[in-house]
């Protein structure tokens, strides 16, 4: 691998800024200043930058307590993304394992594994997703038993897969969801006409959300909090 291509995979600049950093003397390769951006590099060769050796960054699995107001894309003028409470090397490269609403809070995925994301993210697997509720009514009697059937959304055909409702309170409940479409939650009670006040996201299969995270701090998963996401599901 060239050593400007190396210097990329570790540290999220672009071959420009590599190139500068060879320039100005910043690299050391082996014990010795590199000098030639095209230099190739061998397995076992030590990069150094400022004195501290560098190795590519590996993918990336990081779960965050998303605060309100910031959104899961890059493509709304009036919020900010939930990127930019991430302090992370080549940032551009993480996604959110699907999205949560700009006001809904809680447990959030974050990769550059696009298989991991998918599988997670995909209807086929079926990963459950666990949110506590606030509504602005009280919930009917008859809530469970109707999202146990399904409920058919306005302007889809299908009725939403069967999901689970535990009352917690007359206003508060935490719905199971085995499937993600758009504003799914808020959409089913409000087709038992009634409104989502507020929307906190707790658990993605068996992983819940981590005690040590305030809002808007993020973490890696540990190995075994990786294992607990796909725990239970198909």
């Amino acid at each position: 691998m060239r050593l400007d291509k190396y210097i990329c995979d570790c540290t999220g600049l672009t071959r420009s800024q590599a190139g500068k950093l060879i320039r100005q003397r910043a690299i050391v390769v082996n014990g010795a200043i590199a000098k030639q951006a095209a230099m190739k590099l061998s397995a076992g060769d030590e990069v150094q930058l400022d004195g501290e050796v560098i190795s590519p960054i590996g993918l990336r699995y990081l779960v965050m307590n998303k605060p309100e107001g910031y959104v899961c894309g890059l493509d709304d003028p009036h919020h900010a993304a939930v990127f930019t409470l991430l302090d992370e090397p080549a940032v551009e490269k993480i996604h959110s394992v699907g999205r949560l609403d700009v006001d809904t809070t809680g447990l959030l995925l974050l990769t550059d594994d696009g298989k991991w994301s998918h599988r997670i993210s995909s209807p086929r697997h079926h990963i459950a997703k666990t949110y506590r509720v606030w509504t602005a009514d009280a919930i009917s009697e008859d809530a469970a038993a109707r999202f146990a059937e399904g409920v058919v959304l306005r302007d889809e055909p299908t009725a939403t897969k069967p999901a689970q409702l535990e009352l917690v309170g007359s206003h508060e409940a935490l719905l199971t969801i085995h499937e993600g479409r758009y504003h799914q939650v808020k959409r089913m009670f409000a087709a038992l006409g009634n409104r989502v006040e507020r929307l906190h996201r707790e658990r993605i299969g068996q992983l819940q959300l981590p005690t040590d995270l305030e809002l808007g701090e993020y973490r890696p998963l540990t190995d075994a909090e990786l294992a607990a996401v796909f725990i239970g599901n198909d």
